[in-house]
């Protein structure tokens, strides 16, 4: 982590370098890039190297978990935008509860599917198990 100068000079700033946050994160330097290609971060410049705000930090990691649970980065936007637009928190919360709620109807759908298909090769196996069995007496 870097420290830095505020721009009204009145403070400390903390940064962090790409590396920084690879290391933290273990994703690539593409993957942060392509983040910042998606707007989804923003991170300053300094000649050509990127300095990582701690908003942009906490961004990164609200994409990551997002990710791992399945939110596309159209939906992911949408959520970080709820932070970043006007209105109060509660209707922003609202929404991304909304957001969370759907999102966990998937995964129990897709977990009910998967148990689903679970048990139908478990039963192909026992099936299988069964004839190879037969065959051999």
């Amino acid at each position: 982590m870097q420290q830095e100068h505020s721009a009204g000079g009145t403070g400390m700033t903390k940064t962090f370098t790409i590396r920084q946050l690879t290391k933290e994160f273990a994703v690539t330097a593409r993957a942060l890039r392509f983040y910042e290609e998606e707007s989804l971060i923003a991170p300053a410049r300094r000649g050509q190297t990127r300095l990582y705000s701690p908003r942009d930090r906490a961004r990164i990691m609200l994409i990551l978990r997002g990710r791992r649970v399945g939110f596309s980065l159209a939906e992911l936007r949408e959520l970080l935008d709820l932070y970043d637009g006007p209105g109060g928190s509660a209707s922003q919360m609202a929404e991304a509860r909304r957001k969370f709620s759907e999102r966990i109807e998937v995964l129990e759908r897709q977990k009910l599917d998967i148990e689903q298909s679970l048990q139908e090769l478990r039963d192909g196996i026992q099936n299988i198990d069964a004839a190879l069995g037969s065959v051999a007496h």
